[in-house]
């Protein structure tokens, strides 16, 4: 695969900050897709644990044409999904994993080394 075009990998976790190969600062929560990753700021979207991952927050990683998306819904799976995100996803015929975060991390790490993957991972509760 492109490296231009691969998901960048995840370098570290910890409880409140992620690394990523090609960023000089951590986020505390990051988007990862095909060629890029930035900070995920709940804020843009309104998130919350409570009802959780919206449609809006995946909109920027179906724009990569991916494959396959991971959440990573904290150490704890404290952050929710609507139903209304597992209905885009599966329209647009996309796989997801919904995981514990160092699990999702892991997932994601290895799908990203021959598949069109994105995440949103979710670092704290």
């Amino acid at each position: 695969m492109d490296e231009r075009k691969r998901s960048p990998r995840i370098t570290h976790l910890s409880w409140g900050r992620i690394e990523v190969e090609g960023r000089h600062h951590p986020f505390k929560d990051a988007k990862l897709f095909p060629g890029g990753a930035r900070e995920w700021n709940w804020l843009e979207t309104g998130t919350g644990h409570s009802p959780g991952i919206q449609p809006s927050d995946v909109a920027e990683i179906l724009d990569h044409d991916v494959e396959i998306v991971v959440f990573g819904i904290g150490v704890y799976e404290r952050l929710g999904v609507l139903p209304e995100t597992l209905r885009l996803l599966a329209d647009h015929r996309v796989d997801l994993h919904v995981l514990a975060t160092p699990q999702a991390v892991e997932t994601y790490n290895e799908l990203r080394e021959d598949k069109r993957v994105g995440a949103l991972i979710h670092t704290t509760c």
